[in-house]
């Protein structure tokens, strides 16, 4: 895809919130590095968020992508991160984005749910556009950076049903399980250059999107919230209970630090024992 190399500041309106903390060398970067620099897409809540403030709080310099202004802004200032503002559905925005980083959290998401011959084609297309085809574009951007420098991370954020499928989620679980097939193509093709590529395939956390899940799950089912949790979403989960965002994001700053260098091409089961039942 061609893309003209304005500024990432020219095209999605780049702001620096803070001056960013230099931190000691990590493995597999050279010497001449003095901090890591972390992009996390949809950072202004959820996962993103408690990736970013993880990753900030170790003292790396973090830009905050959302297209969500106002909140985006407020985490970049309380994080002293860059607050990045992007719709990653605009693929031509994206593709003009030309950032410098080694470390990229891919999370952007969201949910739609309806039976597959009543699922909104726009519904699906926009799903697909957010969660395979941005992280895609994304990556595209960022590898001749990354090979050039002989480092890089990727962590993608997928789920379960990037490996088991769900009634009333097809667009979900299509772009997740397409997600999985992208991290093994970049660990692939980035191994001779020192780039990985993992995912992370969470169960049910406790972000915004569940609880809007739990919402609209009660009123389709006519059950109160509290069954939705126990009968509908955690169901097939031997651990009854949701994940906290700061675990998902526990288990994505181990992935980019010291020793991670052979970890590449995996996805990382984080379902309470789901796909074990």
């Amino acid at each position: 895809m061609a893309r003209d190399h304005m500024s990432a500041r020219e095209t999605c309106g780049l702001r620096t919130c803070r001056s960013p903390v230099s931190r000691p060398n990590v493995v597999g970067m050279t010497s001449t590095d003095s901090s890591r620099r972390v992009l996390v897409t949809g950072a202004a809540s959820g996962i993103g968020l408690a990736c970013a403030a993880r990753f900030a709080g170790a003292g790396d310099e973090v830009t905050v992508l959302d297209k969500d202004a106002d909140q985006v802004e407020r985490v970049a200032n309380d994080l002293g991160a860059k607050a990045l503002v992007c719709d990653l559905l605009d693929i031509d925005r994206v593709a003009a984005i030309d950032l410098d980083v080694d470390i990229v959290i891919n999370n952007a998401g969201f949910q739609h749910v309806a039976p597959i011959e009543s699922f909104p084609h726009q519904k699906f297309a926009q799903i697909l556009a957010l969660m395979l085809q941005a992280p895609f574009v994304l990556a595209q951007s960022v590898l001749p950076h990354m090979y050039d420098r002989g480092f890089g991370r990727f962590v993608h954020i997928s789920s379960v049903h990037g490996h088991r499928a769900s009634a009333f989620k097809a667009g979900y679980v299509t772009a997740k399980h397409g997600l999985e097939g992208l991290s093994k193509a970049i660990a692939i093709e980035g191994a001779a250059h020192g780039v990985t590529s993992n995912t992370i395939a969470p169960g049910f956390v406790r972000t915004p999107l569940v609880e809007n899940q739990i919402a609209d799950q009660a009123q389709a089912h006519g059950i109160q919230p509290d069954q939705v949790l126990s009968d509908v979403l955690l169901a097939r989960t031997p651990v009854k209970r949701l994940l906290e965002p700061d675990e998902v994001a526990r288990l994505a700053q181990f992935m980019c630090g010291p020793g991670s260098d052979s970890i590449t091409g995996a996805s990382y089961d984080m379902t309470g024992g789901w796909t074990a039942a």
